[in-house]
């Protein structure tokens, strides 16, 4: 029930909200006028119908990604009885208490509900490979079906774990013949995805191809969004990740990697592949795409959430070879502890970032109904969306260049003053105040 906290949940929540208050479900946007074209819509509908339900709340807003939290935790268990028979408990555990996910399952981001579909796919993957045979088309279905989803959360980021399907299928050639049922099921994925690319793509001529040249090449080749772009930028985001967001089965982790490069070496024949399936599944659907986000120039932590999924399941297995590798419980306890403290004191915790507080201050110096906030040459508290009700934007002092899509400002001073709307605040930073008097 903490404030939003912006960026990342203030910009997820306003533009749910805003597609709540205009009725277009369709069209992603951060204001009226302007639209926010980053991310596919999945996740703001799934916001946007949790606050429709439950009203406009940070409670409401974040339960979809507690509820994506809770799916992976049951799919983890699902999977560990094709993947480590016996081991359920320990698998399901360990994800539900590793300090990456737990924590994660308190962010408006898309990063979760991206981890729920892929879990998803390779769970419906798992089980028509393992499974009986005549329900093997429902689970090409279903996993077809989840990859649609996940791509509506994120693009295609979103169909790395299916190239470490097909890699597994080609190091370990399936027995069945019954390959071009399963990738005929595809058909499913296209009715999850093509309406929603297509309707934008008409009503909005050059979208698509911004999506794939900003949004994925320009993310994946250039460090155009300042996200740890430096040759080395892996390791000091990707290392930490995993070391401290495995804890408190780092350790564990840890003694798997130690055995990884003679599994390595014996995965050189057939043989050995077909007996070892599961865990060479596991380590391609970690290793696939982790080299994928090494490589790119974007790299954040979320990014290499699902990947928690996997790396639970190998704990589990290392657990059932190597007993004494488990936890006590003593720290399972000290580390729940640890994350429901940390969680209540992320509510307390002073930071400009909780736009519950600046909602506060606002209305604070406000004689009359808040219905507009505009930040001027400053960054925008979307978050505000949900805590005023009111609509955020973004303008400039200086004139503004034409950008089509998610353009920096989102219109000029002079324009915004021009409109004489009612219940506007205006708010800049004190250094910007010389410029903003003479300009007005």
């Amino acid at each position: 029930s903490r404030g939003i906290w912006d960026p990342d949940e203030g910009r997820y929540t306003n533009v749910a909200l805003n597609m709540l208050d205009s009725g277009d479900w369709v069209d992603p946007r951060r204001n009226d006028d302007v639209g926010h074209w980053t991310k596919p819509p999945l996740t703001y509908w799934a916001i946007a119908s949790s606050v429709q339900l439950f009203g406009r709340n940070p409670w409401a807003a974040r339960l979809p990604i507690a509820f994506a939290y809770l799916l992976c935790v049951m799919l983890t268990w699902r999977l560990a009885r094709r993947l480590a028979p016996g081991a359920e408990p320990v698998a399901a555990l360990a994800f539900a208490t590793m300090l990456m996910p737990a924590l994660a399952s308190q962010l408006v981001t898309t990063d979760f509900i991206l981890a729920a579909f892929e879990t998803l796919a390779i769970t419906a993957y798992v089980e028509g490979l393992f499974g009986a045979s005549e329900r093997r088309l429902r689970w090409w279905l279903v996993m077809w079906t989840a990859f649609g989803l996940a791509f509506l959360t994120k693009g295609p980021p979103a169909l790395l774990p299916l190239i470490a399907i097909l890699l597994f299928e080609w190091l370990v050639p399936a027995r069945t013949s019954d390959r071009g049922r399963r990738f005929a099921a595809a058909i499913a994925f296209l009715a999850v995805v093509v309406p929603w690319y297509a309707t934008v793509g008409v009503r909005h001529p050059g979208l698509l191809q911004h999506f794939l040249g900003a949004e994925v090449v320009g993310r994946v080749a250039s460090d155009q969004f300042g996200r740890n772009g430096e040759w080395y930028g892996w390791a000091t985001v990707y290392l930490p990740t995993f070391m401290v967001g495995a804890l408190p089965w780092t350790p564990t982790v840890v003694r798997w990697l130690r055995t990884l490069p003679a599994k390595v070496k014996r995965w050189r024949f057939r043989a050995e592949r077909l007996v070892d399936r599961e865990e060479l599944l596991l380590v391609l659907w970690t290793v696939v795409p982790l080299a994928v986000f090494c490589v790119s120039r974007s790299r954040l932590p979320l990014y290499v959430l699902p990947l928690f999924v996997p790396i639970a399941l190998l704990v589990a297995r290392q657990r059932q070879s190597e007993p004494r590798s488990f936890p006590s419980l003593r720290w399972i306890v000290v580390t729940v502890a640890g994350i429901l403290g940390l969680r209540i004191a992320m509510i307390f915790w002073p930071t400009p970032q909780n736009t519950a507080e600046w909602a506060a201050e606002i209305q604070k110096r406000s004689t009359g109904p808040v219905t507009e906030v505009v930040f001027i040459n400053d960054v925008p508290r979307y978050g505000l969306k949900l805590h005023l009700d009111a609509e955020v934007e973004r303008v400039s002092i200086a004139s503004v260049n034409g950008v089509r899509f998610n353009p920096p400002f989102d219109d000029t001073l002079a324009n915004e003053l021009a409109e004489a709307e009612p219940g506007v605040v205006y708010v800049t930073q004190a250094k910007h105040w010389p410029a903003l008097e003479r300009s007005i």
